[in-house]
């Protein structure tokens, strides 16, 4: 399988790839962020890395052996946490350049797989942009059915499809409520939260006094609050590792506000593994006949 990864982010795409048992020829990833770069190539060193997305022409790729491409366009003008700029703003419209080059792949591959994620708060004139240009409509998927938190969001692809009277939309059932609570993810202290409010990019950064952590989470009901005892914290770096589904250990390498600056942005691990599953490309022979090498192997 060849892939390209938009948006690479902490390359999530490419683990649940590995996760369902695929065999990966050559995986292209367009991310600027240093320490993402960093994150990918310490999993995955053969990854390729490629750059700005806006300049997409110039990058050396045999883009008609191209068998999946992946995006996950920026939110920040589409979410109800932004100021609302809309599918124009200047970061969430870079979803046009996904576009672009979905439909340069298109003419001379057809049959290309695609798979594209945003944020379950934008507007609905937002999501019909965004599913006309693509050609089918998105399902909406929470990621507290396999993880400890609230994300709710979109997801565009042609794995699975079915047509409607009007629309082609996708098809992709919901994954088993795993249950899996906030409590159960602590490495110490207690909630009162059944679940996570959905992890964001400041979710690691704690207020500078007890007080004013309080204060936000009361003013906002944004911050989701872990109590020690006397002392009130947001989560650890392993407790957001576990609420996207990674393995506790899997951002060692990169600091807490990093780790929370791409799990922030990311995308939930077990929830692409789903959708992963109804590819029709062939798995590794390790993969075959052996379910358990991993619990997502299909």
């Amino acid at each position: 399988m060849i892939v390209v990864s938009l948006f690479n982010g902490m390359n999530t795409g490419r683990q649940a790839l590995e996760n369902c048992g695929y065999t990966i020829d050559k995986y292209y990833s367009s991310e600027i962020k240093p320490y993402a770069i960093e994150l990918t190539q310490h999993h995955f060193p053969d990854t390729i890395q490629v750059g700005d997305v806006t300049k997409w022409k110039e990058w050396d790729i045999e883009w008609s052996k191209v068998d999946l491409i992946l995006s996950g366009s920026p939110c920040q003008d589409l979410s109800a946490a932004g100021k609302r700029k809309g599918i124009t703003g200047s970061r969430s419209s870079l979803f046009f350049v996904f576009v672009e080059i979905l439909e340069h792949i298109r003419t001379l591959n057809p049959n290309v797989i695609f798979f594209q994620e945003n944020v379950g708060s934008a507007d609905v004139k937002d999501i019909g942009i965004m599913s006309r240009a693509l050609g089918v409509y998105p399902v909406r998927m929470n990621s507290e059915l396999v993880t400890a938190q609230l994300r709710d969001r979109y997801y565009w692809t042609n794995i699975r499809t079915k047509e409607t009277m009007f629309d082609i939309v996708t098809d992709m059932p919901e994954p088993k409520d795993r249950k899996i609570m906030l409590q159960d993810i602590l490495t110490s202290g207690t909630t009162t939260e059944k679940k996570h409010k959905c992890l964001k990019q400041s979710s690691s950064r704690p207020a500078v006094s007890q007080k004013s952590l309080l204060h936000r989470n009361e003013t906002t009901g944004m911050i989701t609050l872990i109590y020690e005892g006397d002392i009130v914290r947001v989560v650890n770096k392993i407790e957001m590792c576990r609420l996207q589904g990674f393995p506790d250990d899997y951002c060692d390498i990169i600091d807490t506000h990093k780790a929370g600056s791409l799990l922030g942005d990311g995308w939930t691990l077990p929830i692409v593994e789903h959708f992963f599953t109804f590819l029709t490309f062939e798995k590794s022979l390790e993969c075959v006949g052996k379910k358990t090498l991993n619990k997502n192997c299909g």
